[in-house]
């Protein structure tokens, strides 16, 4: 955990009102750029009990907690195991960012199986994640004309690229973003201010890269030696994971 995250995060991601399985830190702080006001976002796992699976009366899919503490804004969201499966066997890159992110709050050994199951299921068609998420930022920062999305644009095709050419996800922008000469400058100003405006030539650089990296996300995806599906084998695998950790066969 880095010194961006505060001590007490474990804590809030306890206060959910099941048994987690792991919790990380998504967001800006995830991504390399969060600034002294960024909301502190928590992704989570946690575990219905058997009888709420199963019974007439069914436990929450998802838990959410939406707060403030110490002056930081807090967005927690927890999916239960089987719909936190799904979504990862639906190469979703939400999810593959949550259980890989090296900021882990809270962890159990089902997390660990979990996080070695994800990377085994990375296929080249998260790239149509990446390629979406970025479609959806951009058209944000060509409207409001700010910088957080303009970053979060960066950020992702940065980092589809680098998982369709390399099957490794990365998700700091500065590490990311490293060859690219005006980045540096963007996150200082965004670690200064989470609503800061977009510096100057900025958008100049943005309008010719953007287009440019978005081609490239698709020319690696194009190349890439990353298989069109995952393994059935890994699947079954994330499939006897659900089952045994349900049954309470793992340990938590």
């Amino acid at each position: 955990m880095t010194l961006d995250v505060p001590p007490w995060a474990a804590e809030v991601a306890h206060a959910l009102p099941r048994p987690l399985l792991f919790a990380t830190v998504s967001g800006a702080h995830l991504y390399g750029f969060a600034s002294v006001d960024s909301d502190l976002d928590l992704r989570a796992a946690h575990l219905l009990a058997p009888a709420e699976v199963v019974g007439l009366r069914v436990g929450p899919q998802t838990l959410q907690h939406h707060g403030v503490r110490d002056g930081v804004e807090l967005d927690v969201v927890s999916h239960d195991l089987l719909k936190f499966a799904k979504l990862l066997n639906s190469r979703n890159g939400y999810v593959l960012e949550q259980v890989l992110s090296p900021l882990v709050v809270v962890t159990t050994p089902v997390h660990t199986e979990l996080a070695d199951l994800a990377r085994r299921l990375i296929t080249r068609h998260h790239a149509h994640h990446y390629l979406g998420f970025a479609a959806t930022q951009e058209k944000l920062y060509a409207k409001t004309g700010l910088l957080k999305p303009a970053l979060y644009t960066l950020r992702v095709l940065l980092t589809g690229i680098e998982l369709m050419r390399t099957g490794r996800l990365e998700t700091d922008l500065g590490v990311l973003g490293g060859h690219l000469a005006y980045v540096p400058d963007l996150i200082a100003a965004k670690r200064a201010a989470e609503r800061a405006p977009l510096p100057a030539d900025a958008a100049r650089h943005l309008a010719r890269d953007l287009p440019r990296l978005r081609a490239e996300l698709e020319s690696a995806r194009d190349a890439s030696e990353l298989p069109d599906r995952a393994d059935q084998s890994t699947v079954d695998a994330l499939h006897d994971l659900v089952v045994r950790t349900r049954l309470g066969s793992v340990p938590q």
